[in-house]
């Protein structure tokens, strides 16, 4: 049997881990809300949630309060100095220049990541296929 030697979470002890789960987090994040129901179903306000929160955004959510250790509701550079890739994109996700990241400028932030990996995903893929030759017409042989 293996004893911790730190009670530090795990994620604090490997960075990678927590900047997947971040990265992770924009992604999901980022994804588009399925289309409301045709006809809605009246049931009981008791039992119908506030909000309808999708299973990203409540792991978006709980990831970053995970990665907020003062939970001021922000984080700061101090907070993801760990992980070198939040470092290094805390500049274009900070919009409003205050040296701290919100929760709204974090989903900002894995909208705009999700658009470009999409729109690069997409020009990798047409420059992946193939573009089928036009077919010309035969030319009309002359007859004398």
């Amino acid at each position: 049997m293996r004893i911790r030697k730190s009670w530090a979470p795990l994620w604090l002890q490997k960075p990678i881990l927590a900047t997947v789960a971040l990265f992770a987090a924009c992604a999901a994040l980022a994804q588009t809300p399925p289309p409301p129901p045709a006809h809605r179903v009246e049931t009981h306000a008791a039992t119908e949630p506030a909000a309808a929160v999708s299973p990203g955004e409540l792991k978006a959510q709980r990831e970053f309060k995970m990665l907020d250790f003062n939970g001021d509701g922000k984080l700061s550079r101090s907070e993801v100095k760990l992980f070198p890739r939040l470092a290094a994109a805390f500049e274009e996700a900070d919009t409003d220049g205050d040296g701290f990241v919100s929760y709204p400028e974090v989903r900002a932030f894995a909208a705009k990541y999700r658009a470009e990996r999409d729109r690069q995903r997409a020009a990798a893929q047409a420059a992946a296929t193939p573009s089928a030759p036009t077919a010309s017409p035969p030319a009309p042989e002359a007859r004398p």
